[in-house]
Formats: C-alpha cells, sequence, structure tokens
C-alpha cells in the first residue's frame, strides 16, 4: 500500500538542510546486510563547491561544518565538540573532535577551518556567502582542535553559519576557489565519499566506514542527473530512480501506486520576480512595482503551476518566527495596480497599453531553462500583465540568466534557518547574494539592528520594520511559497517527512545515516 505523507503549511522556527550526527552515531557499522544502493534523480552539477556557491544538495553527503542541525531544528556540534561565546569580548572559540579524518587519511584539524573562513572573506573569491562572515576580525588558531573567532559586532546567526561545509586546507592551499580540479574530485569529512562522477551522467558515493559520527546504512548513493521534470517521474516509475524532488504536475501519477511514498514538505522556498535594478530601466520605473504587484493573481498561479502546493507569499520570511502579519501582502487588486499607474502620472494608449512618456510600458521577464515550474511561473505572469495592459513577455534563455542584462527573472530564495540567511545577504546594499543591485538606507539598517542583538523582541521589532520597509519599496514581487513534492520508493525508510527543506527542497538527506532500503 502506498503511503502519502503531508503535511499543513504553518509559522515553524527553521529546521534543518545539515547532517543529523546524532542520528548517524546510533548505527552499528559491522552488522551484516546485503548491500545497498539508492538512486536519486539529481540535477546537474559542473562543480561542488559549497562554500562559494551554496546550490547543492550533494554537499551534505560529503562534507560538515562545525555545527549542525538535529531533527528538532536544534544547533548542534558537529566537527566542533563544543563551544563557548565570551560576550564582552564577542570571541566564539570552538573545542574540535581529534578523531575526524578526511576522506584521503588525512587529520582535520584547526588549520582547515581557519582557511575554509578565510577563503570565503577574501573579496577576491566573490563567494556569496561571505556577508555571513563579514563581522569576523580574526581567526586565531589556538592548537590543533581549538580556534577561536573574534567579532567587531555581534552576530546572532553566528552559530547557524558555522554549519558551513569545512574544506581540507591540504588540497586547496594555493587553488583557484573556483576553479580548482577539487571541486571535481571533492575530499570531506562527510558519512559519504566520492567515488566516481561520469560527468553529466552520474555521481556515485560510498559510504565513509570512518565516518567519525558512525556509519550510514544504505552503502552507495548515486545522484543520477535527470535535468527535466518529466523524465524524473518517468524514471521513477520504471525503477530506474529510487527518490527524486518532482514537479506538482507529475504527483498524480503517484497516488495509489503501490510501491511509493510520496512526500508533500512544507519548505521556506519562494518563488517571484526579481527586478534587476542594474538595468536602467528600473532606475526610472522602480515607483511601479507595486502595481505589478497588485496586477498579479497571485493564488491563482499557486493553484496552476504547483497546484495548491503552498501558500501566497508576500514576506521573505513569511515561514520564520520574526514574520511579521501586518505587512502590505500586495492581494490581488486590478483597481489597486490601476491606480498607482495613474497616480505615477501613467495614461493608456489606444490598444490598452499603460505608457509613460509616451513609452509602452513592458518589459522581458526570464526563467530558467529546466525548471518548469518558473518557467510556468514566467508565462502566466507575463499573461496576466499583458491583460493589465503591460507589455510583459516570457523569456527562457537557452544559456541560462543574464544577472547583469536582463529585465526581471523569477527568483527563488528561502530562510529556513535565522531569520539573518537569506535576508541581510539578499537585501543588503552590495551583499553577497543581492543579484537584484536593490540598495535601500532603512532596510539595511533594521537587518543590521535585527543582526546585533539577541533580545528576541528587539529582533522582532527590526524584522518588523524591515518588512514594513521592504513592501514600501519592493525588490521582489512575491508569487508563492512551494512544498517540494518528492516521490521515493517505499523500500526506503527514515525520510523524516517533518523536516522543513530550504530553497530548492534541500535538506531531506539531514538524517540520511539513519535511512535503510528494504530488499
Amino acid at each position: 500500500m502506498k503511503k502519502v505523507i503531508r503535511k499543513l503549511p504553518a509559522l515553524l522556527l527553521a529546521l534543518t538542510m545539515c547532517l543529523s550526527l546524532a542520528a548517524c552515531a546510533g548505527n552499528d557499522p559491522g552488522a551484516s546486510a546485503a548491500p545497498t544502493t539508492l538512486v536519486y534523480g539529481s540535477g546537474d552539477y559542473t562543480s561542488i563547491n559549497p562554500i562559494m556557491n551554496e546550490h547543492c544538495e550533494i554537499k551534505y553527503l560529503l562534507f560538515d561544518g562545525l555545527m549542525a542541525r538535529d531533527g528538532d531544528g536544534n544547533l548542534v556540534p558537529a566537527l566542533a565538540e563544543s563551544y563557548d561565546y565570551d560576550e564582552a569580548t564577542m570571541t566564539y572559540t570552538f573545542k574540535l573532535r581529534d578523531d575526524v579524518q578526511w576522506h584521503d587519511g588525512q587529520q582535520f584539524t584547526a588549520d582547515d577551518v581557519k582557511f575554509t573562513i578565510e577563503a570565503i572573506m577574501d573579496p577576491n573569491n566573490g563567494s556569496e556567502n561571505a556577508p555571513n562572515y563579514e563581522e569576523i576580525s580574526q581567526i586565531n588558531i589556538l592548537g590543533d582542535y581549538d580556534v577561536a573567532f573574534v567579532l567587531t559586532e555581534p552576530n546572532v546567526a553566528f552559530l547557524d553559519y558555522m554549519t558551513m561545509s569545512i574544506m581540507p586546507e591540504h588540497l586547496l592551499q594555493g587553488e583557484d576557489m573556483w576553479e580548482s580540479d577539487f571541486f571535481r574530485n571533492p575530499v570531506g569529512t562527510g558519512p559519504y565519499k566520492l567515488e566516481s562522477w561520469d560527468v553529466g551522467q552520474a555521481i556515485t558515493m560510498v559510504k565513509n566506514e570512518e565516518y567519525f559520527a558512525g556509519a550510514a546504512n544504505i552503502d552507495t548513493i548515486i545522484f543520477k542527473i535527470v535535468t527535466d521534470d518529466s523524465a524524473k517521474a518517468l524514471q521513477l516509475q520504471s525503477g530506474e530512480l529510487d527518490l527524486a524532488q518532482v514537479a506538482p504536475k507529475d504527483v498524480a501519477a503517484f497516488e495509489g501506486k503501490d510501491g511509493f511514498t510520496v512526500y508533500d514538505m512544507t519548505t521556506s522556498d519562494y518563488r517571484g520576480i526579481l527586478y534587476n535594478f542594474g538595468n536602467e530601466y528600473w532606475q526610472e520605473n522602480a515607483d511601479l512595482i507595486p502595481a505589478i504587484s497588485y496586477a498579479i493573481d497571485k493564488q491563482a498561479i499557486l493553484d496552476a503551476v504547483v497546484l495548491g502546493y503552498g501558500e501566497v507569499a508576500y514576506s521573505p520570511i513569511q515561514r520564520n518566527i520574526y514574520h511579521y502579519e501586518g505587512v502590505e501582502k500586495y492581494a490581488y487588486d486590478p483597481e489597486k495596480a490601476a491606480q498607482v499607474m495613474t497616480d505615477a502620472g501613467c495614461t493608456k494608449d489606444a490598444d490598452g497599453y499603460w505608457t509613460r512618456n509616451g513609452e509602452r510600458i513592458g518589459f522581458v521577464l526570464s526563467a530558467t531553462p529546466g525548471d518548469q515550474v518558473r518557467i510556468d511561473m514566467a508565462q502566466i505572469a507575463a499573461q496576466q500583465l499583458q491583460e493589465f495592459g503591460l507589455d510583459v513577455t516570457a523569456d527562457v534563455p537557452a544559456e541560462g540568466i543574464d544577472w547583469g542584462g536582463q529585465y526581471a527573472c523569477i527568483i527563488g530564495w528561502g530562510s529556513p534557518f535565522d531569520a539573518d540567511d537569506h535576508t541581510y545577504k539578499v537585501f543588503g546594499t552590495g551583499k553577497g547574494a543581492n543579484y537584484s543591485g536593490y540598495s535601500n538606507a532603512l532596510v539595511d539598517q533594521y537587518l543590521t539592528e535585527a543582526r546585533q542583538t539577541f533580545d528576541t523582541d528587539e529582533r522582532a521589532e527590526a524584522y518588523k520594520n524591515f518588512q514594513i520597509e521592504l513592501a514600501k519599496t519592493p525588490a521582489y514581487t512575491f508569487f508563492c511559497y512551494i512544498d517540494a513534492m518528492y516521490v521515493g520508493n517505499q523500500a526506503i525508510q527514515g525520510i523524516d517527512a517533518d523536516t522543513v527543506l530550504g530553497h530548492h527542497g534541500v535538506g531531506i538527506f539531514w538524517n540520511v545515516c539513519d535511512w535503510t532500503m528494504e530488499s
């Protein structure tokens, strides 16, 4: 009998995208069992580089951070054995485990930690993660297994950012942090190690028998590269895949079908329109973005594209404890949209299109090739805006998004951890993941205030002000939060259906050491 697991969206504490080390520790690596292999339907990889670019699921199998998150969303030591924070000197001191080896047999030490964080902080490397560590003034090695971080200002999310994958200094010292062959032959400390990489086809990993937290149960995990959503569904049905995230439209094929488990998993992952403020067009027309937001029927997009698996979005931290319900939601209201246009001095031409200074108002809305959800959202939003009188067209550039040259595109982010995550570096002026070029001095101020106080009431007030100000001068037009729809072979046991996943639905592998596959 097929089992369907569903969860209702809720305001939840940010949970985990990291491995559960405690869960791994409970396994018996000596237990005899038939070898097991799990084939996962994955997007393509050109490199595995979690310190420069966070977009990958596979890093959670290959690497560890100083900290991790458990099944209850609590931060727990991982490569670190313990930590201490001196508030007076704003110094975090970590005692590291002394029983950890890299996959090549070399010993993990504090030098690896210092090397990794300094590589992220180096402006020459251009890591989008650099804003997470910008308060660090010193990284002091106190011994082989002791390292201290001295900050110039408080950073409440600092421990969250210590979940960052740690890299081996002995293999990366002096290497280019984007182009090194290491990122195509990664060596980590995680529960799985790379066995082979058939480019464009599959990445094969075998369990790390020497994993410091205990060997995983499943012997081999293959990330099979399947870039088309429909192909994933077909390969699940044929048995070529054991687990994959599928498009909502493909879920129905597995409902009521023996041998499969369907997981409807809540995420912090939102979709919407990113406006490129580096483009002169938005420097002249940013005041019309509220009209665009009112003119889009977000519920219709949610229903048509993801079949209602999610909820309408209006804030980047809507599924976080610091969500503010009273923010302007830009609910669908064509009359309000028209009023914004009229107040801005816009008029309609003979064909029913809004104009400004004699020019039609419109733009190209781009979507990432291969991501059918984003493509469908772009097409529906463009159609809705055309009906409102804006000359908007959807485009799927074959070469991918031209971040510098595009007008606008379908974006996705999420904050499954601390509310600072994917707000400070996404909306802060000049920060590493601010791909829109958005800048608002008050947004910067409120995000900094929230980042620097440990008082939850003060943080709540700062994030309230941030959300209000962001809505006044929007960086995005939010559409919806989308659930992550996974389909798995029923033989897989141990997937945590209650985990709140992050951007791209990442995080399902957090307790992979506990997973089993029945024969």
